[in-house]
């Protein structure tokens, strides 16, 4: 084993394989420059630990080797870390080889001899998009950082806006509206608007109307004292009172019945509250954020929901977005989530692979944030590598892929997957394609000679 200059996160690591020691100086010597961190080593378990112990950027391949056939050190280099790129070499090129390489996830595939300048060339390729994915990666994170609002992350316009209009109203509301779909972050919208307000010292106190049993939700909300009821063996506060000089959170309001509503409407109207089976008011003073996942005009109309109730707690509302309608947020979330789960179960996860993350764009998320938390959460537990694969997503993902058509997307040409997805894309944006070249990660008039390309490849097929 030799290794040329000390080991840095900013090197690109390169380990090669190979039992021809001769060679091995050779791709030293004309591999050996500035950035770059080669390790090479004449047996391949050796070799195989070194790639797999250590971040690895690329490995170079002997496929022909005494111990052992290049195939199965490619078979566990893909198994264990699909994100590092394998270029295979031989002396014994064979078209069957070279595609049989490719199939098993091969980056490339080189015949020995090779000149100086063919190996620099291949070589530069793969040390570039190392040293890109790496630059992405700090870029992402500091956006991350930098579009995180009070623990919320996003950066597309509709997350903008929402930030904004909880900066304007948080320290002034009494009671406020916050509507969406379940799971778009609506308790931590709350918090946020607790953590802005003039009572952020004071408690914040969560109430889940969904949960509470109708018949004990006047004694939860407003308190009870001793023998009001059977099991009322002492006095208690309710939510209300617990919330005092803080913030209470009512979720799932529309859940509440009627006459419950009536009761929340006397207690935001005159700011007390009564003790189930005791005469006496107690005064409060309590910001309550209420949340729902429902239409409660539709409600209203219906007379399901109190007109009065609602015109209280509505003089300003927060919409929150469904995901699918805020997808350029995916890439912040998706780094949010890795870091938090890496952490959480001690993983050295440094990304997605790009095969991944198109699985993750597809999915139309009806579970919004949460369902993605899920998702990523499940995958930081199966990942073996240093990056989320698509055979670390749940299988629900995996189906959802081979129901796109009838053939396996995975036997679709790149050229077909980055048509397919850059559609995809522009539908979801509404055609605009300045914010889908930012989602997609290209410049614009690369996507407008993608597009022009593909149109007219469409005409000829006429």
């Amino acid at each position: 084993m030799v290794p040329q200059n000390g080991r840095s996160d900013s090197l690109v690591r390169i380990v090669a394989i190979d039992d021809d020691l001769e060679f091995l100086d050779f791709l030293t010597h004309t591999l050996s420059e500035s950035g770059l961190e080669i390790v090479t080593s004449a047996d391949p378990g050796e070799g195989l630990a070194l790639v797999l112990g250590v971040r690895t950027d690329l490995v170079l391949l002997d496929l022909i080797m005494p111990t052992c056939s290049g195939f199965e050190i490619l078979d566990k280099i893909v198994t264990s870390n699909p994100t590092i790129n394998v270029v295979l070499l031989t002396s014994e090129y064979s078209t069957e080889s070279a595609v049989e390489a490719i199939q098993k996830g091969a980056a490339d595939y080189l015949n020995k001899p090779i000149s100086v300048d063919v190996l620099r060339r291949r070589v530069n390729k793969f040390v570039d998009s190392a040293r890109e994915r790496r630059e992405a990666t700090q870029i992402s994170h500091s956006l991350m950082e930098t579009f995180q609002f009070e623990g919320i992350v996003g950066w597309s316009p509709l997350m903008l806006e929402v930030f904004d209009r909880i900066r304007r109203v948080a320290p002034h509301f009494r009671n406020i509206l916050i509507t969406g779909d379940t799971g778009t972050g609506k308790e931590l919208v709350a918090r946020s608007l607790h953590r802005l307000s003039p009572v952020a010292s004071g408690p914040f106190v969560v109430c889940n109307c969904a949960a509470v049993v109708e018949t004990l939700f006047e004694s939860e909300l407003f308190g009870h004292v001793k023998g009001a009821f059977t099991g009322a063996v002492q006095d208690k506060k309710g939510y209300f009172e617990l919330a005092h000089r803080g913030t209470l959170f009512l979720d799932e309001i529309g859940d509440a019945s009627l006459g419950t509503q009536a009761k929340l409407l006397r207690v935001l109207q005159d700011h007390a509250v009564q003790r189930v089976g005791s005469p006496v008011l107690h005064e409060i003073d309590v910001n309550v954020v209420v949340a729902t996942n429902r239409d409660l005009r539709t409600m209203v109309a219906a007379k399901n929901f109190r007109e009065d109730l609602y015109y209280r707690i509505s003089a300003v509302e927060i919409k929150l977005p469904r995901l699918s309608r805020r997808r350029e947020d995916l890439p912040l979330l998706e780094r949010h989530f890795l870091e938090r789960f890496a952490a959480q179960y001690n993983k050295p996860l440094r990304g997605i692979t790009r095969k991944a993350q198109m699985l993750l764009a597809r999915h139309p998320w009806p579970g919004n944030i949460r369902e993605l938390e899920n998702v990523l959460a499940h995958a930081c537990m199966m990942a073996q590598g240093d990056a989320i694969d698509v055979r670390d997503l749940p299988e629900m993902l995996g189906v959802e892929q081979s129901n796109l058509g009838d053939r396996d997307p995975d036997l679709s040409s790149l050229e077909e997957v980055q048509r397919r997805h850059i559609q995809h894309v522009l539908k979801v944006v509404k055609d605009n394609k300045a914010q889908a070249a930012e989602i997609l990660g290209i410049a614009r008039p690369t996507l407008y000679r993608i597009l022009a390309k593909n149109e007219a490849q469409q005409k000829d097929a006429r």
